[in-house]
């Protein structure tokens, strides 16, 4: 089995009126890939972090055969581990700043910030700012993501194992199954958790206009589920994990709702009939696709069903099933004019195009 098949196994409603677009495949010859980038000041190229510890350049339909940064001797890949997030700096053009998330050499997880000189990243310019020790093989989060004040956001799985055996979804004490904030005010630079109650977020974003932070978490064997934090949200956020999957509580009794801060259902859920596990995107904020604007985009990775979804205020998201799938879908991007595009574990990189020719 392949690393992308291994990493798809791992992570193992109302339809109204489908939205006019296609997918136009960008380039192939990838490697596992587990998202797509946007390097400030470069708008037309694509960067690629693959799990086994490469970020790829993709220009032209063609990908690089040189790497714009090489971490493999440091990665563990396989499963759910490997190069699993990567976030350039808002100041990068100035500043040459990026970070990069993974899981080192003894399974652990660590993020470090790196500086580009050109078009390639030194590994020995990386400068660890957080280290995770990592009790299971899966569940790692992944996601890197700076919001509108620059302030860099992280997602964090609850470790691994199924069922969360060591109750770490509703434990405060550490890392594991959050959402954490770097905050840089003071003379030293520390990680505070924003939010809580989290299986395996795998993927989050924010939505450039609003603010809001949507995040996906992976269910265990029932429900996938989109959650929402708003922007300017002052306290903790409990999402629930592992007392709730979903909107449903779990059948362990011993598990014990942690109350401080504001519980917080998902804004939509689906079941194992529909797919296996959630694969976050974006709020689409471009103009090629009219019918896409505002509306929350994101896919199963097992199904390679894609849908979107319009929420108003307090009222229940309308969600809509859109016209195309992506088998393997792994990431969506958000580049510089709003528009999406997305990767898949076979080895593509593909970009949403308004219909009008053939979907490839």
């Amino acid at each position: 089995m392949g690393a992308g098949a291994a990493l798809a196994a791992a992570l193992a409603r109302d339809e109204g009126p489908r939205a006019s677009f296609r997918l136009v495949e960008e380039a192939q010859g990838l490697d596992s890939p587990t998202g797509v980038e946007f390097r400030p000041g470069d708008p037309d190229r694509l960067y690629v972090p693959e799990q086994s510890g490469l970020v790829r350049v993709v220009e032209g339909g063609r990908v690089s055969p040189k790497p714009f940064l090489d971490l493999r001797s440091q990665v563990l890949s396989g499963g759910e581990r490997g190069l699993l997030g990567l976030a350039f700096a808002p100041d990068h053009v100035r500043s040459g700043l990026l970070y990069a998330h993974y899981t080192n050499r003894g399974g652990d997880t660590r993020v470090v910030r790196l500086r580009a000189r050109g078009d390639r990243v030194d590994p020995r310019s990386a400068r660890t700012l957080l280290r995770v020790r990592q009790p299971y093989e899966n569940h790692k989060g992944g996601q890197l993501a700076f919001d509108a004040r620059g302030r860099l956001h992280l997602g964090l799985g609850d470790g691994g194992s199924a069922f969360d055996p060591d109750e770490r979804g509703q434990d405060l004490r550490g890392p594991l199954a959050k959402i954490l904030r770097l905050d840089s005010d003071g003379p030293r630079p520390r990680w505070t958790t924003i939010a809580y109650g989290l299986r395996n977020p795998w993927r989050f974003s924010f939505d450039r206009v609003s603010g809001d932070l949507w995040i996906a978490d992976v269910g265990q064997d029932r429900f996938e589920e989109v959650d929402v934090l708003p922007a300017g949200e002052r306290g903790l956020v409990n999402f629930g994990w592992g007392v709730y999957e979903g909107r449903v509580r779990q059948p362990r009794r011993t598990l014990r709702l942690n109350r401080r801060g504001r519980l917080a259902a998902p804004v939509t859920v689906y079941g194992r009939s529909e797919g296996c596990s959630v694969t976050g995107g974006f709020v689409y904020r471009g103009r090629a696709i009219p019918p896409l604007r505002g509306r929350y985009v994101y896919a199963d990775l097992c199904s390679g069903t894609i849908w979107s979804l319009r929420r108003r205020g307090g009222r229940p998201a309308e969600v809509r099933r859109e016209p195309v799938e992506l088998p393997l879908v792994s990431a969506f991007g958000q580049d510089s004019r709003g528009e999406l595009h997305a990767v898949s574990l076979d080895g593509r990189a593909l970009a949403l195009r308004p219909a009008g020719g053939a979907a490839r």
